[in-house]
């Protein structure tokens, strides 16, 4: 009996290895298709190269497929990156573990201490708790959380690439439909540093920076872009914001952005502002508060913090991710971001 369940444990575990890096394969070929429409194919020399470093370097050439679509990218091929499959396969179960702690939304002022937080309450387990911990009735939620706001938003927990985010205001927040979200975490909503404005006026831009605890235990910040959203969204989405590389060593953003086919473009699509020559504001303070809240859990290895300078020039945290967060988009653009690592060794 124990053998059959050993069997039949191994063979899930394969067929769910199987399907990750399939979907993988197939999102990374998928954007390799559109690169290459419109910057012609890839030098082949940096698909062998890829597939030899894959299967050589990082142990399998199921891990070849990003590396063509950062190769596409890049104009050529670059030891030291790290695909987006090993970095969730290899990297973030011996870098992160069990300490995933960023989906719960009610303990990030209590880990983390941001400066200024944008939290107003919390709706956990049937029951809505203030920021210090005190339960509220229901009968006073809707003074608690419009008493200063004319627009709140509810962000409900695990919500991943821009889902899971509702507004309200007064006249149509609902106790009942708030339970029926479930878990979640009420938030003033960010009236953001007119930089950003200038690009897109009705979504909140999210600037994503990506630090992590080197090897000797200290913080260091990676990488950063910026995503922007759409004319239509009310919030960024990652089905249709824009990204744009931003300069690690002094907030400059680059010249080109990102559609989310990976495509480029020197302007955002509504607006029509131009990305070059432009500096993030106040982008040190941005460093140094990640930074700072990073060195609270400096156990929790890589995070992606989406963050935001709001209109008073104050950061504003918006959310962090310690669990899969995005690093595909600046290995390609800017990377390897990683390299001094050696991330590769951790498949041993």
């Amino acid at each position: 009996m124990g053998k059959l369940k050993d069997t039949l444990r191994n063979t899930i575990n394969s067929l769910n290895d199987f399907r990750y890096h399939d979907i993988h394969r197939k999102t990374a070929m998928g954007l390799l298709e559109k690169i290459e429409k419109e910057r012609g194919k890839t030098n082949t020399k940096y698909i062998k190269s890829a597939k030899d470093y894959a299967k050589e370097v990082l142990g399998s050439k199921k891990y070849a497929p990003w590396l063509y679509v950062y190769s596409a990218i890049a104009g050529k091929f670059k030891e030291g990156w790290i695909p987006d499959n090993y970095y969730g396969k290899i990297v973030i179960p011996k870098m992160t573990g069990d300490y995933n702690l960023s989906e719960r939304n009610k303990i990030t002022d209590l880990l983390l201490n941001p400066s200024k937080s944008i939290d107003l309450a919390y709706y956990i387990n049937n029951l809505f708790w203030d920021t210090n911990n005190k339960s509220i009735d229901e009968k006073h939620i809707i003074e608690q959380l419009f008493k200063k706001n004319q627009t709140i938003v509810y962000k409900i927990e695990n919500s991943l690439q821009g889902g899971g985010v509702f507004f309200f205001d007064r006249e149509n927040f609902k106790i009942d439909k708030i339970k029926a979200l479930g878990n979640g975490v009420f938030q003033s909503f960010i009236k953001q540093h007119n930089f950003f404005s200038e690009f897109s006026e009705r979504s909140v831009a999210t600037l994503r920076l990506t630090s992590i605890c080197n090897n000797s235990g200290n913080i260091e910040v990676k990488a950063s872009f910026l995503r922007l959203g759409r004319n239509n969204d009310t919030h960024v989405k990652s089905i249709s914001a824009i990204k744009i590389p931003v300069d690690i060593k002094n907030g400059e953003l680059s010249k080109y952005g990102y559609y989310t086919d990976w495509t480029t473009t020197e302007l955002h699509p509504d607006s029509k502002i131009t990305f070059a020559n432009k500096k993030i504001p106040f982008f040190e303070q941005c460093l140094s508060e990640v930074t700072r809240m990073h060195n609270r859990i400096p156990y929790v290895r890589s995070i992606g913090w989406d963050v935001i300078v709001d209109e008073t020039n104050n950061f504003q945290l918006i959310e962090w991710n310690a669990g899969h967060n995005d690093i595909k988009f600046t290995e390609a653009t800017q990377g390897p971001c990683f390299k001094d690592l050696h991330w590769e060794k951790l498949r041993f």
